[in-house]
């Protein structure tokens, strides 16, 4: 039986149980299962982020939990740094607003996380997953064995703990996006959508990490894809 026949087959067998999938892949001759994750397909702006996380088969892996439910940044990165002290296997892959733009967002999002498996391979020796679990309804363009999971966050420790290590690179480079554009104030939200960010694109026009083709963004920007020399109007006047 395929893993996949298994488990639809099997779709209430993981009450609370965050390391079912990881398990019964390993029973099933996979012993080494790796979870993925991406941040940041929503954002106007930067790059979007992806983990690919192996974790020890023997670690206690109930605190890893989706990142969007971890309100903390000290817990998300104290989360991050016990990854490398369990010993799991972490590698990282982005996508930038450029190859945004060229491939569309979805398509981005799964490069970034192909691009995360292969530096997870790298850093274990060489020596890639023997399968994977990705979150969401896609698989990555890999030839090893996979299962897409929606919600996979809330399903499998690995898929949590890819967020969570995904989560925390994505903010500490647009903390670094604030540092060289101050004014679109990235520090607090990170490019996301929120009405100071909107107000702000209305005020200075997109910059570099702008995603040019992103609705909020290409308003404001002239043929060939420069930024109008004034502001383009009030797009979001009296939010």
């Amino acid at each position: 039986m395929k893993p996949t026949d298994f488990f639809l087959s099997n779709p209430a067998c993981q009450p609370g149980d965050t390391f079912f999938f990881e398990r019964q892949l390993q029973e099933q001759g996979y012993p080494v299962v790796a979870g993925l994750d991406e941040v940041g397909r929503g954002p106007l702006a930067g790059p979007v982020v992806a983990a690919c996380v192996i974790l020890p088969q023997d670690s206690i892996c109930s605190h890893f939990k989706d990142s969007k439910s971890i309100k903390s940044s000290r817990r998300r990165e104290q989360l991050s740094v016990s990854l490398t002290t369990i010993g799991a296997i972490v590698g990282i892959g982005s996508a930038d607003p450029r190859e945004i733009e060229e491939i569309n967002i979805l398509q981005a999002a799964l490069l970034a996380m192909k691009r995360a498996l292969e530096d997870c391979t790298r850093n274990n020796e060489g020596r890639a997953p023997h399968h994977l679990l990705v979150d969401g309804s896609f698989q990555i363009p890999s030839p090893i064995p996979q299962l897409a999971l929606v919600k996979g966050e809330s399903k499998s420790a690995s898929i949590a703990a890819a967020s969570i290590a995904a989560k925390v690179v994505r903010d500490r480079l647009m903390a670094d996006a604030h540092r060289l554009y101050p004014q679109y104030g990235f520090l607090s939200h990170r490019g996301y959508p929120t009405k100071a960010h909107r107000q702000a694109i209305n005020r200075y026009g997109p910059c570099p990490l702008h995603r040019r083709t992103f609705r909020g963004v290409r308003e404001y920007l002239g043929a060939g894809g420069t930024p109008f020399p004034r502001k383009q109007g009030s797009l979001w006047e009296g939010e």
